[in-house]
């Protein structure tokens, strides 16, 4: 099937069952790694089930072609909710706990190396710094789509994204290849 995410909500809407489950393997696998890295592999395995479940039965207000955004945005608050139940580590968890999305083995070394002081940075940054960071840069979203994720403004998203790129300039992690550079996903809408 070539439909898009919202011909495929539609299409769940009017009793195709397949329909979703078609979404979900398109989406699953980016969703989980979300999850993981934010709460671990094991957590995320059950998680996971708890954002389909919320997606499924809030389809009817997905607006637009790709759903990432929208699924990105049930997937922090199934992880805000988890971490409200007590759950929250005291620290980002280890990069090496998380699927590595990115191939090139240079990359890998070089974060594997920085993965404690890019822990310690991230640990300083606000909760709300952090989720518009960690959408822009590991899930490659473009500022404006994090913004949907959580609810915002974009202008609120990009005052979150360059504070949270500032603190890490000051803290010396911003060449890290795990956090900056070319994972950064051009804006749609010419701003930046």
């Amino acid at each position: 099937m070539d439909e898009t995410d919202e011909q495929l909500v539609s299409l769940s809407l009017t009793g195709d069952a397949a329909a979703f489950g078609i979404l979900f393997q398109r989406h699953g696998p980016v969703v989980h790694s979300y999850l993981a890295r934010r709460v671990g592999r094991q957590e995320a395995d059950d998680l996971l089930s708890e954002v389909w479940l919320r997606a499924f039965r809030g389809r009817a207000g997905l607006r637009g072609s790709n759903s990432l955004p929208w699924l990105f945005g049930i997937a922090h608050n199934v992880v805000s909710a988890h971490w409200r139940r007590g759950n929250r580590p005291a620290l980002p968890l280890p990069l090496h706990d998380a699927p590595d999305p990115w191939p090139d083995t240079d990359d890998r070394l070089v974060a594997q190396a920085q993965q404690e002081s890019i822990r310690r940075a991230l640990a300083i940054l606000s909760d709300n710094d952090r989720d518009v960071l960690l959408l822009v840069v590991w899930e490659q979203l473009t500022p404006s789509e994090a913004a949907s994720a959580l609810g915002l403004p974009q202008g609120t998203a990009r005052s979150r994204l360059h504070r949270a790129l500032s603190t890490l300039r000051q803290e010396g992690a911003d060449n890290s290849p795990i956090l900056i550079g070319s994972h950064f996903k051009e804006e749609d809408d010419g701003h930046t």
